[in-house]
């Protein structure tokens, strides 16, 4: 079936991405299956986290359905480009039928993005994992394929302004071997494996990002454990409490 919108956009974003000149450095494309259906999971650091996730199958001529929160497909905007890209759209409410609507799309032979973190992390380090991409693995006889962005925050995060005029930036992606998910397997430790890979890559990523600021200046998009001033995951929930 002919891409009427997803192919046009990705070459709107790449036009983008040479303009504003980032510096993306993508390792590990070659993990993600050349054919049938996958699930691809990421950290979430960024609104645009989803573009560098689908950036990083491109060399193996795939293209990504990623689950987005539905309100994002109500918008003037962004919703016909979601639609037409056929991602699949999240109520909270009524996350049965998003569920069906991934497995449906799994089968079908696609690979489908999901955040296990569900929202955007403003502590820029890995939140809990909610089960459900084990459980669409499973169920669809499909593996699992982990991978971490990195500086996708310093574009546009969270509690930010967006900062698509500073040119120069660099983006990491790594992405890591797949992770079978069979269904003797518990989901929740299937769960916890994929979050310590996630980890493990987002680690990766994080040593091989060129240079920190020397101050303070510009270390809000720097968790607290790399001597940025991002607010720890507790100082969130306290202030969330409070």
């Amino acid at each position: 079936m002919a891409e009427l919108v997803y192919r046009p956009v990705i070459g709107f974003a790449r036009t983008l991405f040479k303009v504003w000149d980032l510096k993306i450095d993508c390792k590990g494309s070659e993990n993600i299956p050349r054919s049938g259906g996958a699930v691809l999971v990421s950290n979430h650091i960024s609104y645009l986290d989803f573009v560098f996730n689908g950036l990083a199958a491109l060399p193996q001529k795939r293209l990504v359905r990623f689950m987005a929160k539905e309100s994002v497909f109500r918008h003037k905007v962004s919703g016909p480009l979601m639609r037409g890209m056929k991602h699949i759209p999240v109520d909270r409410g009524q996350g049965n039928a998003a569920y069906a609507h991934a497995l449906d799309s799994l089968r079908s032979g696609e690979i489908v993005g999901v955040f296990p973190e569900a929202t955007i992390s403003q502590s820029f380090t890995l939140k809990s994992f909610k089960s459900g991409a084990a459980r669409l693995a499973q169920e669809a006889g499909v593996p699992l394929v982990p991978m971490a962005v990195w500086g996708t925050q310093r574009l546009w995060t969270k509690g930010h302004p967006r900062n698509f005029r500073r040119s120069h930036l660099p983006v990491t992606v790594r992405v890591g071997e797949m992770i079978e998910a069979s269904r003797d397997q518990y989901a929740g430790a299937i769960t916890r494996r994929l979050r310590e890979r996630v980890q493990d890559l987002l680690d990766a990523a994080q040593r091989a990002y060129p240079g920190h600021p020397k101050g303070t200046d510009d270390s809000w998009w720097l968790p607290a454990h790399l001597g940025g001033t991002a607010p720890t995951q507790e100082e969130l929930r306290a202030a969330e409490a409070g």
